[in-house]
């Protein structure tokens, strides 16, 4: 096993109970991904957590645009927005990180999705585009250079983090059995190649 130096990071992208079996936005087996997670995050000094960490009244949510359902896709100012189940509430009980996620080293949690009107799925940027959460400013001021990514959901909060991540200078590379994906129509196959073409890494926990 590998003990990573003080360039790496480890980043853990929303391991909340809203993605999990039973949650707001399930993801199928999210809950999976904790013993995974847990195995490699005593190898890495720096680790990152992001939560979602949304309004009741966020716009993204179905419930809030009458007549609409969930994983329909409107148009908004910033563009195409698939509508989701409510999940991941600010103070909410499904907005928590999983209890048996077992990283004491973590140094910082980076709340995304709390403006009301523009979802944020990465950990660098909101949906807009010109929204940062300061991610990348806070990872350059620590002179961390390479990011190894895990968490869920693959197609969306991993993979746009992971493109963000190389957009922002930095090595990137997906821990794949460290994630788990929504796969909604297509969404999987075309996260794994828009990565593979931005040049980011896929491996497996046994492999880094």
């Amino acid at each position: 096993m590998k003990t990573f130096d003080d360039t790496t990071a480890l980043i853990i992208v929303d391991a909340q109970y809203g993605f999990m079996p039973g949650g707001g936005l399930p993801v199928a087996e999210g809950d999976a991904i904790v013993p995974v997670i847990n195995r490699i995050a005593p190898r890495f000094a720096n680790v990152v957590l992001t939560q979602d960490w949304h309004p009741a009244d966020h716009i993204s949510f179905a419930a809030n645009h009458p007549g609409r359902a969930p994983f329909e896709t409107i148009a908004l100012p910033y563009g195409a927005q698939v509508l989701w189940p409510t999940h991941c509430v600010q103070g909410t009980r499904d907005a928590a990180l999983h209890d048996d996620l077992q990283v004491p080293q973590a140094q910082l949690v980076i709340r995304k999705g709390f403006h009301r009107d523009v979802d944020s799925y990465s950990a660098f940027m909101e949906a807009d585009r010109r929204t940062s959460t300061g991610l990348a400013a806070y990872l350059k001021a620590r002179g961390i250079t390479k990011l190894y990514l895990c968490g869920l959901a693959t197609d969306y909060c991993v993979a746009w983090s992971a493109l963000d991540a190389r957009s922002a200078g930095f090595e990137a590379t997906v821990v794949e059995d460290a994630c788990r994906a929504i796969d909604l129509n297509g969404s999987l196959a075309k996260a794994w190649a828009d990565m593979a073409a931005s040049g980011v890494a896929r491996a497996t926990s046994a492999k880094i």
